[in-house]
């Protein structure tokens, strides 16, 4: 039962990293900014990148955001230090 959990959390987690990347993708095109796949990416990441956003180099109008990177870096430690010992467990 625990590895059942454990795999769930874990393709969450593989799904959430992927929301991110295609995230990251869409911010260079800014049209698409009010598509549906756009808002909904946004509507998911948007948590999970605001405490990161305090991590930027530039100035505010040519910021580079490294939220996205952060978070996936954290979400990749939890995978592998929190989630994938319950898997074969």
């Amino acid at each position: 039962m625990i590895s059942l959990i454990a795999q769930v959390i874990y393709q969450v987690i593989t799904i959430l990293i992927y929301m991110i990347v295609a995230r990251a993708l869409l911010s260079f095109f800014p049209q698409l900014n009010s598509s549906k796949l756009s808002v909904l990416l946004n509507d998911v990441t948007e948590p999970l990148l605001k405490p990161f956003q305090r991590f930027q180099i530039g100035g505010a109008a040519r910021a580079i955001d490294f939220s996205p990177i952060i978070a996936i870096i954290v979400l990749n430690l939890i995978q592998s230090l929190v989630v994938r010992p319950f898997i074969g467990f």
